[in-house]
Formats: C-alpha cells, sequence, structure tokens
C-alpha cells in the first residue's frame, strides 16, 4: 500500500491566487473551516486556508507540493524547504528544555589569560526547579558575584565532570597545530564521555554548538580518540535551551574566576580576562617583572597579545 504523505507550508499572497486560479475547476462541494477551498486532484487533496497555508495529502502529496514550492522560488525567491527545516528545528529546540539532559560548555577560550575549563552536568526533572529558582543562565550573563553564590550550590545538588586544561597545556597543543575548536572538542568529548558513563539515567547530550559535527567527529578521528560520545545534539545558543548547558558554564566560569584569582594572587598583580588592549598592559607588567617566558604559564601565547605585549 501506498504510503500517505501530509505536506503542509504558508504560500504567499500571489501564489495563493494563482492556487485558487489553478484548482477552480478541482475543488470539493464542502470545505473545512476556514479555509477558501478543498480540492481533489489525483492522489492529493488540496486544502488552501485564509491565512495562506496550504496542506497537501495522500500518495503524491510531495509531487503536488514541489510544484508550489518551485513557484514560490521564482516569483518570490523564497526557499520552502529551508523554511520547514527551520520551523521543525525551532519547534525541536522547544522541547529540549524538558528532557533530563547532560549538557556541556567551557569558558576561557576567549581569555588571553587563564586557562580553558569545560564542564560537563546533568539536569533532570528532579533538578529542574532548583535551577530555575535560581534563575541560572548562560554565565557570560551573569555577574560575577553570582555566579560566586550559585556555582557551589549547582556543584553540590548536580552531577557534573570538570576539566581545567592548563596554559602550558594548551600551548604545546597549539604549537602542535591544534586549532581552537579541535582544542574544544578534545576537551568536551573528554567531560561528556566520564559523566555520561557514570550510569545516571539521562536522554539526551547536548553541546553548545561551536563548530559543524562533521567537523567536531572529524577532530576526534585525527586524533584517534577512542573513548568518545557519538549521539550528540548540537544547539546554537544551547545554554538558552537546556539548563544542563547554562550550568556547565556557571560552574566553568566560577572555577575559572577562582583560577585567575589565584593568578593575581600570585603575580601581585590585577590578571584581567578577556584579551583588550588592558590585557596587554598586564602581560607587558608581567614580562618586565618575571620575563617573557612567564607568559608561556599563564597565558595563550598564539593570541595576538602576545606579539603587541613583547613588540611594544
Amino acid at each position: 500500500m501506498a504510503e500517505q504523505k501530509t505536506i503542509v507550508f504558508k504560500v504567499s499572497d500571489n501564489i495563493k491566487e494563482k492556487m485558487i486560479e489553478y484548482y477552480d475547476l478541482l475543488r470539493r462541494d464542502k470545505k473545512p473551516p476556514y479555509s477558501i477551498f478543498q480540492a481533489d486532484e489525483g492522489g492529493t487533496v488540496i486544502t488552501l486556508y485564509e491565512s495562506g497555508k496550504v496542506m497537501f495529502q495522500g500518495i503524491s502529496a510531495d509531487i503536488d507540493a514541489n510544484m508550489w514550492k518551485d513557484l514560490e522560488s521564482h516569483f518570490n525567491n523564497r526557499d520552502i524547504d529551508s523554511e520547514i527545516k527551520a520551523k521543525e528545528n525551532k519547534e525541536d529546540d522547544k522541547t529540549y528544555y524538558y528532557y533530563d539532559a547532560i549538557g556541556s560548555d567551557e569558558v576561557g577560550t576567549g581569555d588571553y589569560f587563564g586557562p580553558i575549563i569545560v564542564t560537563a552536568t546533568l539536569v533532570d526533572k528532579n533538578t529542574r526547579k532548583l535551577l530555575e529558582d535560581l534563575k541560572i543562565m548562560d554565565s557570560k550573563k551573569m555577574t560575577d558575584d553570582k555566579i560566586r553564590r550559585c556555582a557551589p550550590i549547582l556543584m553540590d545538588k548536580l552531577p557534573y565532570v570538570t576539566f581545567t586544561l592548563s596554559n602550558p597545556k594548551y600551548n604545546d597543543m597549539a604549537n602542535k597545530g591544534f586549532n581552537m575548536n579541535k582544542v574544544k572538542a578534545i576537551l568536551h568529548n573528554r567531560v561528556l564521555f566520564e559523566l555520561s558513563n557514570k550510569g545516571i539515567p539521562y536522554h539526551k547530550i547536548i553541546v553548545d554548538q561551536f563548530t559543524t559535527p562533521r567537523s567536531y567527529f572529524s577532530y576526534l578521528k585525527q586524533e584517534n580518540i577512542q573513548d568518545k560520545v557519538t549521539k550528540i545534539t548540537f544547539l546554537t545558543k544551547g545554554e538558552s535551551k537546556h539548563l544542563s548547558v547554562a550550568a556547565a558554564s556557571v560552574i566553568s566560569r566560577y572555577l575559572f574566576l577562582n583560577e585567575m584569582d589565584k593568578l593575581s594572587e600570585k603575580y601581585k598583580i590585577n590578571i584581567l580576562k578577556g584579551a583588550s588592549d588592558k590585557v596587554d598592559d598586564v602581560g607587558r607588567e608581567i614580562v618586565k617583572k618575571y620575563g617573557k617566558e612567564e607568559l608561556y604559564k599563564i597565558a595563550k601565547i598564539n593570541f595576538k597579545n602576545t606579539e603587541k605585549i613583547l613588540n611594544n
């Protein structure tokens, strides 16, 4: 038996007029509420609604739908398939929030000084309300004071795994030709693999997308990493779509702030976050007091800041 298909999308006003004319002699006598017409063509039932939404139902629904998609492309430069896919993704994004999920996020990749810290956390139906009450969100949107207050609570209540990549280890990787996305892929996989193998039930693993899935897994393959997580949902702005990613971001930021405090105390200088001109000034002070070799221990040498610090 042939498969029955249903395809729905919205047409522009000029295409709607063409559809009314095209199906004039094929209309049914009765029509659904709020529709302009319902028509039969071969194995397809076509329903055009006043809103412009059109529904194709039947074994040849894709054939009829494709004709009108092509006309939308020709007359209005619209890619209906892309619009449908984008809408589906948007609807999917809304559902992710309610999954019991492991999420990961990293901090320090845009900071000249300090390590890179990546964390994976698990948030389920039992801990979701706690995070909602704490108003947990992307750490970049939270003050340092709030992060310092909230992160210890998350670390006490949530299953999590974190890993800190020191500056010397990062610089070694950069010297071997690793770009930042490759470094991040390796670190995310490490914490996700460890947390997902602790035996705690979950439905999804979500990563705040920083590269294409193809590139992500290619990076792991290049390093012949065997212990890897393969069933991953990559989401742009993942911290806004699942609390596990937001919680991972907050814990990573908290640990990063602690590391920066330690550096400031050790060098008796206020070690700044970011990679601004003021950060360059801090770098020059470090070089003046401790020598340029010290940068390798506390900074990301392949950043442009290094050249500005040493040549000015």
